[in-house]
């Protein structure tokens, strides 16, 4: 068992033994090819999420009426992007193992995987859904593999074709989108389409991966990457209530850099986000 985290996000304050998943932190980002300091933007969602309800009005639930564990922030090796993503797989496997399901903030995109690799070997039919504003579908980025720019490539790694679901892309190098063609869908600037996949996906296993600059950077500018050209608050929160019926055995939120929204806006629309995330995600 686990002890509760001194500082929890807004409502997930359920014991471990209670909770139906778990929250936590991957403060890692040193793989981040623009800004750095998405290490910060899960404490800066724990200290700010006191400024919004517990109460959806969007949804008409509360996060009162379900349980969540927030097991605080790993203390992750920030020199060395493999040991990171090991200490990430190891956490993750140990949430699983107690019948939960795991709920991890970013950090740059980088962490995904080592919550991929734990979740792959529990469920060897495992699919991903990924809204983005970048493909990260190189191979390597300034030779390195392990990077926030290639975590979809790893992720191809480990599932292989027709597994990964990419929406809201805009942004990539030339070769990304020519490989991607034949191995992964990608949807360009929006999410039309995802109602037809999350249909077919059916009962299948299912990761939802949520890049936050997904966002167009007038709505969302404290990142590390903004892309101009992004969908609304409204839209993504439309895209996230469609995957609502699917079986989804883990999901996380990466990649707010708060100091780059020195008025907080970015931080209070990632926590409402998540509020949402967590009720749509636990009916």
């Amino acid at each position: 068992m686990l002890n509760k985290n001194v500082e929890t996000f807004l409502g997930c304050d359920a014991t471990f033994d209670d909770a139906r998943c778990v929250l936590f932190g991957a403060p890692f980002d040193s793989t981040a090819s623009y800004r750095p300091g998405a290490r910060f933007g899960c404490r800066a969602m724990r200290a700010e999420s006191y400024g919004i309800e517990t109460y959806s009005p969007y949804l008409d639930r509360d996060l009162t009426d379900i349980a969540v564990f927030d097991a605080g922030d790993l203390e992750l090796c920030i020199g060395d992007a493999a040991v990171a993503l090991s200490q990430i797989e190891a956490f993750t496997a140990a949430i699983m193992a107690a019948q939960k399901r795991p709920v991890l903030l970013g950090g740059e995109h980088l962490v995904t995987l080592g919550a991929l690799r734990a979740l792959i070997q529990r469920h060897p039919e495992l699919h991903i859904i990924h809204f983005d504003a970048h493909a990260d579908l190189r191979d390597d980025y300034l030779g390195a593999k392990l990077s926030h720019a290639t975590v979809m490539r790893r992720a191809w790694d480990l599932l292989g074709d027709g597994r990964i679901y990419q929406f809201g892309i805009r942004s990539g190098d030339r070769s990304e989108f020519a490989w991607g063609s034949g191995h992964v869908h990608t949807q360009r600037f929006n999410f039309d389409g995802l109602s037809d996949i999350a249909g077919a996906l059916g009962g299948s296993p299912v990761y939802f991966t949520l890049d936050l600059d997904v966002l167009d950077s007038s709505v969302f500018p404290g990142t590390g990457t903004p892309e101009a050209g992004g969908v609304s608050f409204d839209q993504l929160l439309s895209a996230a209530r469609t995957l609502s019926g699917l079986n989804i055995v883990g999901f996380d939120m990466v990649e707010l850099a708060p100091e780059y929204d020195r008025s907080g806006v970015s931080t209070a629309l990632a926590c409402k986000l998540l509020r949402e995330l967590l009720l749509i995600f636990n009916q």
